[in-house]
């Protein structure tokens, strides 16, 4: 066992890991935050993505051990201390880009990685940047368009699916 340290959510966390330890486990088994979600352990579906030193990564496919020192952000780190959503959070409640939801932290943690990058992107752009994400349930138009509202676009003329 390696001892590991990184600061997740502002917090510094640290635990006792095996090297074949993943980050996603590492944080919902040791740390308890489960909003991570565990969808594929194949690095196809995106319900794992965090952001590490900024980055976008999904969390199945990292160790633990590579985070080492990282400024990891789950999450559970996206809205603010009282409950209140985040942009993102709150565009997706409003414009109905959730379903079951269990794809919705990747989603969202993929949203603020693209709007940080590219802050008014398009609907093209939006697609194509969440190709590494799947939903199994909203067909995907409801998220663009609350990734779009987000980025405080106008999406009036976008019709609810």
């Amino acid at each position: 066992m390696t001892k590991v340290s990184m600061t997740v959510n502002g917090t510094p966390m640290s635990g006792d890991v095996e090297g074949r330890t993943l980050l996603v486990s590492f944080l919902r088994d040791q740390q308890g935050l489960t909003g991570t979600h565990v969808g594929c352990d194949t690095s196809q579906c995106g319900a794992c993505v965090v952001h590490v030193d900024g980055k976008a990564v999904k969390a199945c496919t990292m160790l633990a051990l590579e985070a080492e020192g990282a400024e990891v952000a789950t999450i559970e780190g996206q809205a603010a201390a009282d409950g209140t959503l985040n942009a993102i959070q709150a565009a997706f409640q409003e414009h109905h880009g959730l379903q079951c939801g269990f794809c919705t932290p990747g989603m969202v943690m993929s949203a603020a990685a693209l709007l940080k990058d590219n802050p008014k992107p398009s609907e093209g752009e939006i697609r194509h940047y969440l190709e590494g994400n799947l939903c199994r349930c909203t067909g995907y138009h409801n998220i663009v368009k609350a990734i779009m509202a987000a980025s405080g676009q106008d999406v009036s003329a976008i019709a609810a699916e």
